[in-house]
């Protein structure tokens, strides 16, 4: 479903402020993985997102999207490929707009606009068996404004319409990390649902190594724009936070004692 070819992107070249963020990274995803990605700030997980969604033009090495090269293709043409939730539970959703509303603009991305822009009927059963699944009792509150909802409702809805059009790639950059700990882990059991009832090939980035370890079927672990580490299946289910730990320090080459110095 994703095949990340030896993609390299180095910000301010030539200048005291030249950063090296991906090195080379290749990447290659079946249909219905679910990656969680971890490593400390300027690793480049959040750069790898950008560059897979057109937000940075790479500068070496190819993007391979479901069999479609997207490496050249711009950012707005990639959106009806990629879903993607971010860290801001602000971002993603018109806080003015309601909750109908905002789930309507989702169905139609990428879709022929005609002026024909009502909602139907069909539609709003649609949306209110979709709600139903989040668990939240949004069904009942479809004409509410979105600003109204807490952190975790709209992040939850922003997952449900980054969802909406079972898109190729579903990314998510940290979605959880502005909720309480509460908030976010139903926010997870949500995400973990709505990939494996749509089988859709997903990555997440993390700074939860237990949340890494908990969720999805493959778990790598980013450092100074390369893949140090990348382990699935039975392996990665009897990971522990040690275990990661260990392998970063042994890869790495140099100590951590906390898993907060690690993916701080």
């Amino acid at each position: 479903m994703l095949k990340v070819n030896n993609i390299e992107k180095t910000f301010n070249p030539g200048t005291i402020n030249e950063k090296k963020a991906l090195d080379g990274v290749s990447l290659h995803l079946n249909p219905g993985d679910f990656v969680t990605i971890i490593g400390g700030n300027g690793a480049g997980k959040s750069t790898l997102m950008n560059a897979i969604t057109g937000v940075w033009p790479v500068d070496n090495g190819s993007i391979i999207l479901d069999g479609t090269n997207v490496t050249g293709m711009p950012e707005y043409k990639r959106a009806k490929y990629i879903g993607r939730v971010f860290q801001d539970p602000m971002m993603g959703t018109a806080p003015d707009m309601q909750i109908i509303e905002n789930l309507a603009l989702a169905y139609r991305r990428g879709k022929k606009r005609t002026l024909s822009w009502g909602i139907t009927k069909k539609e709003r059963e649609l949306y209110h068996e979709k709600l139903k699944i989040l668990g939240l009792g949004l069904e009942d509150r479809m004409t509410s404004k979105v600003g109204l909802l807490s952190g975790g409702q709209r992040q939850a809805l922003t997952l449900l319409m980054a969802s909406l059009q079972s898109p190729k790639l579903l990314l998510l950059d940290e979605h959880t990390a502005a909720l309480d700990p509460t908030t976010a882990a139903k926010v997870l059991e949500i995400s973990e649902e709505i990939i494996s009832e749509n089988n859709l090939t997903a990555m997440m980035i993390t700074h939860n190594m237990h949340d890494a370890i908990a969720h999805g079927n493959r778990l790598i672990m980013m450092n100074e724009g390369k893949i140090i580490y990348d382990v699935q299946g039975e392996e990665k289910k009897n990971l522990t936070k040690a275990d990661l730990m260990a392998k970063f320090a042994e890869i790495a080459g140099h100590q951590v004692e906390s898993d907060k110095m690690l993916l701080s």
